[in-house]
């Protein structure tokens, strides 16, 4: 079938699956070569590879400095979501590329996502669930859970979406204490900074981690600021799976050195350890903390308007580097 597109419209290449409607919707304005779907993803470089000017990701898939090489006319790399630890910025800034993600916009959903663990996991919800459906209520008792009002959220990154939280938080009477590379100015009065994850761990009940990925913050959360949490605290992860190291969470949750967690990322995602999913105090999320239609349009949206705004005028609304 004829490309309906003009000759001048700019070559994409979108590295794995995004929105279907987004996908159409860059389709309808941009020539998208589609690298996830290729029998030959070399070939199809060898082919398009000089005429390719943008890179469409996310942050699941990512841009290696391999796949920048192999795109003599790259100008940017336009990713979906917030995170782009997965994106090599080296290389990028290297070659001069512009690389766009789109904060802000996922901020509240993520927010509600930490809030609705830190609710399920001491609470025993998912657990509960699971004991209803398995018809065990008439017979059998439940055990009591741990009531999350009142008690001390300690936050690992006080940046816009720690704030959100901080603020749900706020609402259930939890004292707030934080950690960041510096105290946040405009933090309410009544927060309280601590200068590093092992002292807000050892001063907190729940500890969330909402800090951004890669090497900067891996293995973030090792076995020594699970044993400052302590067998009466929960840990809480929407940020990335390699903030903490897993083996050691796996370890400290089977023998009680930590109370429990709730999990939206994981180190080696999809794959999760065995040992989590047979825990009855773990709730294990498939990374959707932005997951609702609101949100992912709003992503979508913003990943279209640097896009355009890009090969318009080369201007973009959210520049990484």
């Amino acid at each position: 079938m004829t490309d309906p597109l003009p000759a001048s419209a700019a070559h994409l290449l979108m590295v794995g699956p995004l929105l279907p409607e987004l996908v159409a919707d860059l389709a309808s304005r941009y020539h998208v070569h589609r690298l996830w779907e290729s029998a030959d993803p070399a070939a199809l470089l060898h082919e398009h590879g000089p005429s390719i000017r943008g890179i469409a990701t996310s942050g699941r898939f990512g841009a290696t400095r391999e796949l920048i090489g192999a795109l003599p006319a790259l100008e940017g790399i336009f990713s979906f979501g917030v995170g782009y630890d997965t994106i090599d910025l080296a290389a990028a800034q290297e070659r001069g590329v512009v690389v766009t993600n789109t904060p802000g916009v996922l901020d509240a959903c993520v927010a509600d996502t930490a809030l609705a663990l830190m609710l399920a996991a001491p609470r025993r919800i998912a657990q509960a669930d699971r004991f209803v459906r398995a018809g065990r209520w008439p017979n059998e008792g439940f055990p009591l859970g741990t009531r999350m009002t009142g008690k001390r959220c300690g936050i690992a990154g006080l940046g816009n979406i720690g704030l959100q939280i901080a603020r749900r938080a706020a609402a259930f009477d939890m004292e707030i204490l934080y950690t960041s590379r510096k105290p946040r100015a405009d933090a309410p009065a009544g927060y309280r900074y601590c200068p590093d994850i092992t002292s807000l761990a050892a001063a907190c009940d729940f500890l969330v981690l909402a800090v951004p990925g890669g090497n900067a913050t891996r293995h973030m959360v090792n076995a020594q600021v699970l044993d400052a949490l302590g067998p009466q605290g929960w840990l809480i992860n929407i940020a990335r799976g390699t903030v903490v190291d897993e083996a050691a969470l796996v370890s400290a949750l089977q023998a009680k050195r930590i109370a429990g967690a709730g999990l939206d990322v994981f180190e080696h995602e999809p794959a999760t350890p065995a040992a989590l999913n047979a825990m009855d105090n773990v709730v294990l999320l498939p990374h959707i903390a932005s997951g609702t239609h609101e949100t992912r349009r709003a992503m979508a949206d913003l990943m279209v308007a640097n896009l355009d705004g890009w090969f318009r005028d080369e201007k973009v609304l959210t520049r990484v580097v």
